[in-house]
């Protein structure tokens, strides 16, 4: 039927409000209102046209292009950011709905690809200093999950554009998650093996 869930996406589902039903009680009397996401970003036609153009040409721009095309219709660099992750996201999916049409065609797009992956016209990598880490790990403690208010007030107290903090939250997300699969992997060995010397 309609709107009915499978069984794991319903596990799935559950998984997730637990987790964030945990995280909620983790911290009494804090008020969730600090948690809203970003207004979702509106570009004008005029906006739409310069922005798909430059996807049409490049999709996968460095940073100075997506400063360039920043200034060009006013808005952030990170915004632009988004906004190619979705289109590109967007453009797989519907490449994934229709057939494919020629071998030939998809051999060349793969060489294509390679081309787009390289990593010459990246963003310089982001160095925090020990304070600006410290702070970070701080929030991060507090709350692995922090909305646009706490990130752009992080952001203007340790002197990095918000878009960076998100990036750090989202990285620091990653590492504790893939720390605990490994603590929760070295568990089971231990088990399996109780002759072991430690």
């Amino acid at each position: 039927m309609k709107g009915e869930l499978t069984g794991s996406e319903e596990a799935a589902a559950r998984r997730a409000t637990t987790a964030h039903t945990r995280y909620e009680e983790s911290r009494p009397g804090e008020t969730t209102a600090t948690n809203h996401r970003r207004s979702r970003t509106k570009f004008t036609e005029d906006q739409l046209k310069i922005l798909i153009k430059a996807f049409n040409q490049k999709p996968y721009p460095g940073y100075a292009t997506k400063q360039k095309l920043a200034l060009e219709i006013d808005t952030e660099e990170s915004r632009i950011q988004v906004w190619f992750q979705n289109r590109r996201a967007r453009h797989r999916v519907q490449k994934r709905l229709e057939p494919e049409k020629d071998s030939e065609a998809s051999q060349i797009q793969d060489c294509s690809e390679d081309k787009i992956h390289s990593r010459g016209d990246r963003r310089c990598r982001t160095s925090y200093t020990s304070f600006q880490l410290y702070t970070l790990i701080s929030a991060f403690t507090n709350n692995p999950y922090p909305g646009i208010d706490s990130r752009e007030q992080l952001a203007k107290e340790i002197g990095v554009p918000e878009s960076r903090v998100q990036v750090w939250f989202q990285n620091r997300r990653s590492r504790f998650s893939v720390g605990r699969k490994r603590e929760f992997d070295e568990l089971l060995e231990q088990k399996q093996d109780p002759d072991q010397d430690f």
